[in-house]
């Protein structure tokens, strides 16, 4: 029998599970420090693990451990590159917590709108004061949900008993997934300008950080309310704080840049105040539990690794294939739009790599959310684009064409009613170094895909790339390398500039209306 060792406070059923599988001995010991633990059970096989720290010592002391579940999503605090340097694989369990945190959501709405937290202590002293409680209803609202994952999903669920009216902002869902789900698909400015309240599920990382700004608070309705249950970053607290007296936005908060006790810098813009609860319910914790306990089983019994984390490249596969992949991918998605839905990806892997074209597809939909794991399985990441209404298609390749070892990518997006717009990206790597071939209609670009880039296609005429080299240069920003290819018919150009900074937003808007350009956009490759 295999051995689990459950060294955390979790829920019986990890363990009633495993028992009653038969093929499981289970030692759960939450009270014994994890060191002795491992001392005396040398001969452990799993661990299944909450918050605690698994560094490579304590692996080290385990010379027979070869699986680490994390009973939750995040496990930043297990060294999985020791892990995979030992073979041991570490899987979580995505999504357990999910219901827990779209139900909080709703608690938090209705305690702000009733004054249920004032009002309880104002009771209690043996005041009534009715007047200085006057609350709203939900019920007519404009919710905003920015990012449609499992808890944005649930959320939506949850608040259609309310017969709120419901507006969605995810660049990946599609605008037929989105119909289905019954939301209004729509942009991050439309949402804060007419949502009523806008809840935040989406990942912090380096495009989302601070992402709700002076630009978007600006927008708000007066008294509008947001409610952060994702990530504390993803809040510009300056602009934040510059803002509220004026626009009387309310913020209802549970995240926060560490899980501590002590001061919290928000404290003064936040009107409800909750220590991180999400995932802190009864089901939550059982859920996990229960899917820990599942997912070892189907890792054992079928070869089931979707939740594996910490997975090795495909032996046979160089590993710059896979960076190509992501930056394909990426690339791809801001020719057609970052916030335009995906309606359809086409893919074909040329040479060698066909064999690999499951595992490189894994890449791709990681450049598209930054919550898809790049070490999950070929169904997760068809799960993936199916929950988002993406269609997908690896075609065949036809060997004459002599590509070697290339993939190329192409992306179909909703551009506003029936509108589509596509785009298609080709690349391989040529010693050691990612090169992109094609974009779209301009070929033989040979363009090395790496730093600050920015990007625009035009009508074809004179004069149109000197007139963007003179505005990069007024901001004191200097151009690297340079493609400018006409496409096949000679109608139109590109202009793929490499640049030794970022161009901000506002400087890519003011040269794309000067050349009334068609595509317009900065990437950091």
């Amino acid at each position: 029998m295999k051995k689990v060792l459950i060294p955390t406070k979790l829920q019986s059923i990890a363990r009633d599970i495993l028992e009653e599988h038969g093929g499981y001995s289970v030692v759960q010991d939450e009270s014994t420090p994890l060191p002795e633990l491992a001392a005396a059970h040398p001969d452990t096989y799993a661990l299944i693990v909450r918050s605690e720290k698994i560094g490579a010592e304590l692996i080290d002391a385990l010379p027979a451990l070869r699986v680490i579940v994390r009973a939750g999503a995040g496990y930043n605090t297990i060294d999985t590159q020791h892990a995979r340097r030992k073979g041991i694989d570490v899987m979580n369990t995505p999504g357990a917590n999910a219901n827990a945190v779209a139900e909080e959501v709703i608690a938090m709405i209705l305690a702000d709108a009733r004054h249920v937290v004032q009002a309880d202590p104002s009771v209690r002293s043996g005041l009534w004061e009715k007047k200085k409680f006057m609350g709203r209803e939900l019920a007519g609202k404009t919710v905003g949900i920015v990012g449609l994952g499992a808890i944005g999903k649930l959320l939506l669920r949850r608040l259609q008993g309310f017969e709120v009216r419901a507006l969605g902002y995810d660049p990946v869902i599609s605008e037929e997934r989105a119909r289905d789900l019954n939301i209004e698909l729509t942009d991050l400015h439309t949402i804060f300008r007419e949502a009523d309240y806008v809840s935040l599920h989406i990942p912090e990382n380096d495009q989302t950080r601070g992402i709700v700004n002076e630009e978007l608070l600006t927008l708000m309705k007066p008294g509008a309310t947001i409610v952060n249950c994702a990530r504390a970053g993803i809040i510009d607290e300056d602009d934040l704080r510059r803002l509220k007296p004026e626009k009387k936005i309310r913020l209802l908060n549970d995240v926060y840049p560490k899980d501590e006790a002590g001061p919290k810098p928000i404290a003064d813009v936040s009107d409800l105040m909750l220590p991180h609860l999400g995932a802190s319910t009864v089901e939550a914790n059982t859920n996990a539990a229960r899917r820990a306990a599942e997912e070892l089983i189907e890792y054992d019994d079928m070869g089931i690794t979707s939740f594996v984390v910490n997975r090795d490249i495909p032996a046979g596969l160089d590993e710059e294939f896979g960076e190509l992949a992501y930056t394909l991918s990426r690339l791809c998605r801001a020719m057609v739009g970052a916030d335009h839905p995906l309606k359809q990806i086409e893919t074909s892997f040329y040479g060698t790599l066909k064999p690999y074209a499951q595992w490189l597809l894994l890449p791709m939909v990681a450049a598209l959310n930054k919550d898809f794991d790049r070490s999950m399985d070929y169904a997760a990441a068809l799960q993936y684009l199916k929950d988002m209404g993406v269609d997908y298609r690896d075609r065949e390749t036809d060997p004459s064409k002599k590509y070697e070892n290339s993939i190329t990518v192409d992306f179909t997006a909703h551009t506003g009613g029936d509108q589509l717009m596509a785009a298609s990206v080709r690349g391989t790597v040529t010693e050691g170094n990612l090169m992109i071939s094609r974009i779209s209609d301009f070929d033989k670009l040979y363009f090395e895909p790496k730093g600050h880039t920015v990007i625009f296609t035009y009508e074809d005429r004179p004069g149109v790339l000197g007139r963007i080299a003179a505005a990069l240069a007024s901001a004191n920003i200097n151009i690297d390398d340079v493609r400018n290819p006409h496409n096949s018919k000679g109608t139109q150009s590109l202009a793929l500039l490499k640049v030794n900074q970022p161009v901000s937003p506002d400087l890519v808007r003011r040269i794309a209306d000067e050349i009334e350009a068609h595509t317009a956009f900065h990437i950091d490759l």
